[in-house]
């Protein structure tokens, strides 16, 4: 299928990379100037900012209440951005309508960003947030069923990592992750994946962006042959929580987030791969006001609700 003609209507507004050096600050203001006023974002019960105690430092988090209710099932979600772009702000529309769509009480979290902050930084304040989440249960109305993780592209990235960390701890409480189009292979060989010679060009992400891209993470100290960076990497994945995996048609990172899903199949781990045909690399954030991408929230929330303290 081609790319939707919406999407295509932007994509031919965008100027066409030049090489130059990224610089963070300025990507990060302008992503900042684009925020829409707390009047145009979806209504909710109740949102509010907190902080998170975590062994690797306070960590600012905002939480979502999608209704009035005695208790929630919970949902920990990490925002995208390539390691170094992302913000509580700049996502916040993501979190509203996971609350909405899930009906789960959402925790995003402000984790510190690349380069300034080295590896593992950005990834201990995610898993440091779930298991504050998990102490904090009674203050948050957990209901002790579900505790859920999502995050889309570099957010997917520490949602598989976090698994897996959690997995190795000992840490059971995880119920379910959710990724949306992630980045699960910082080795970016082009013949490892066939999307990332199909969907190289012109589609917005593009293959050759991949390492300036996520230079920023390297650069700090992140290996890509670790497993902890490169997720995909990890031996094994048996007893990892049942995940769902949302793919875009059109995108790079299309094949190593399908190769996840079903390497969690064959490790005995329920994991469904849902691949969004039409959409290309960050229409959950971008694209969501398309009906049939919106309908990405909607499927969260069917995952989510059909497994219920599963």
């Amino acid at each position: 299928m081609t790319i939707h003609p919406e999407i295509a209507k932007i994509l031919a507004t965008l100027p066409a990379p030049d090489g130059s050096p990224l610089n963070p600050e300025a990507m990060r203001a302008g992503e900042a100037a684009q925020v829409p006023p707390l009047d145009q974002r979806l209504p909710l019960h109740a949102v509010e900012d907190a902080t998170a105690v975590t062994p690797s430092g306070e960590v600012p988090v905002r939480i979502y209440t999608p209704a009035e209710a005695d208790s929630y099932d919970l949902l920990v979600y990490f925002h995208g951005g390539a390691f170094f772009l992302g913000s509580l702000d700049t996502h916040d529309h993501v979190a509203r309508s996971l609350a909405k769509e899930t009906g789960h009480k959402v925790i995003s979290v402000g984790y510190r960003l690349a380069p300034e902050a080295v590896f593992p930084a950005g990834l201990d304040d995610c898993y440091g947030v779930v298991r504050w989440v998990a102490e904090q249960g009674s203050s948050l109305s957990w209901n002790g069923k579900n505790l859920a993780i999502a995050g889309d592209s570099s957010g997917g990235n520490f949602v598989a990592a976090v698994a897996a960390k959690a997995h190795d701890d000992g840490f059971d409480r995880i119920t379910h992750q959710v990724l949306f189009y992630p980045s699960l292979d910082l080795d970016f060989d082009v013949d490892r994946y066939p999307s990332l010679r199909e969907n190289a060009e012109g589609y917005g992400l593009e293959t050759a962006g991949l390492k300036p891209f996520n230079s920023f993470y390297l650069g700090s100290g992140a290996d890509p042959a670790d497993p902890l960076v490169s997720p995909i990497k990890r031996g094994d994945l048996a007893g990892l929580p049942a995940a769902l995996v949302i793919t875009a048609e059109h995108d790079p990172l299309r094949d190593e987030g399908e190769l996840y899903g079903r390497r969690l199949n064959e490790a005995g781990v329920d994991a469904t791969v849902s691949r969004y045909q039409g959409a290309n690399h960050g229409f959950v954030q971008n694209f969501a006001w398309i009906p049939e991408f919106y309908r990405a929230f909607e499927e969260t929330g069917e995952f989510l609700n059909a497994r219920a303290g599963q």
